[in-house]
């Protein structure tokens, strides 16, 4: 009937698509901000943070990009590039 790993339906999904597009988000993020990587465990939060950072900046500022899956990677990647320059610019102080 049920999986013996205790996921419900699309949780188990939806939380593996959000670890695979932090994932790529962060990694991409790292390569464009040179020496802010944060290795793939922090890769990953970051492309999540990023994600969610891109949630609430895009609509204020009016930018609608592509939907689906890959503008998932592009909105999450834009949101973690903004979070590495601010945590680089927090380094610095």
């Amino acid at each position: 009937m049920g999986s013996s790993r205790g996921c419900f339906g699309d949780v188990c999904n939806g939380i593996l698509a959000a670890l695979i597009i932090g994932a790529i988000a962060g990694w991409l993020a790292g390569k464009i901000v040179h020496g802010a990587g944060f290795g793939l465990i922090g890769n990953v939060v970051v492309g999540i943070i990023g994600a969610l950072v891109a949630s609430w900046v895009l609509p204020q500022l009016h930018i609608a990009l592509a939907t689906g899956t890959i503008g998932a990677i592009v909105d999450a990647t834009i949101g973690a590039v903004i979070v590495l320059v601010i945590l680089s610019l927090i380094r610095r102080v």
